[in-house]
């Protein structure tokens, strides 16, 4: 007796006594459970459940008196069909949960998504809003392509003006050289550019 209460130890819970019922898988049970109620709710069930049935009444109708093994109430009938479906309304119940699990699982994933694209709809929506505020400020090509052909205009418009310059200046260079005397030309736009260009002076 001592030596009984020395190996029991105070920091330790008793191990349970008493009889336990096995476990079981509750993942591996609810498959089950499902594939029976999946194979319950088809066609092919109430056909064959038909059949049974139908052999059953003209079995225990036609055949031989010492044959029968339920006679004319069916109560043996009656009992299997009662155990049926006390066992096949939990076993429905038991996939209707599953179902509505993965079902309510699927509903937040859904919402977690729709939550994310509303996020990611929005943040598109601010930088977008920014680009064209953005652009508001930044030339646009049409301006640019208006600008370039404006100055491409001026440029062009310089050159030929420097061109008639030149030509000019080599005709009076061509007149002192041939020993006459240079005319005295009133001076017009294009001289002025041209002297101030730096390249003639009166």
């Amino acid at each position: 007796m001592v030596d009984q209460r020395r190996t029991e130890r105070l920091d330790q819970p008793r191990a349970p006594r008493g009889f336990r019922l096995p476990r079981i898988d509750q993942e591996t049970f609810g498959r089950v459970a499902e594939g029976i109620a999946r194979g319950m709710g088809t066609a092919n069930f109430l056909v064959y459940m038909t059949l049974f049935l139908t052999a059953w009444f003209l079995w225990n109708t036609l055949a031989p008196a010492n044959l029968r093994f339920d006679p004319y109430t069916f109560t043996f009938l009656t009992l299997v069909l009662s155990l049926q479906a006390s066992y096949a309304a939990p076993l429905i119940l038991l996939a209707q949960n599953r179902q509505a699990d993965r079902d309510r699982v699927a509903l937040e994933e859904d919402r977690r998504r729709a939550t994310l694209q509303k996020a990611d709809t929005e943040y598109l929506a601010r930088e977008i809003a920014a680009l064209r505020i953005a652009m508001g400020e930044v030339a646009t090509r049409d301006f640019l392509r208006s600008e370039l052909a404006r100055l491409a205009e001026e440029l062009d418009e310089a050159a030929e003006r420097r061109r008639k310059l030149e030509r000019k200046q080599q005709h009076r260079e061509a007149r002192r050289q041939a020993g006459g005397e240079p005319l005295d030309e009133p001076r017009d736009d294009l001289d002025g550019d041209y002297a101030r260009d730096g390249r003639f002076e009166g």
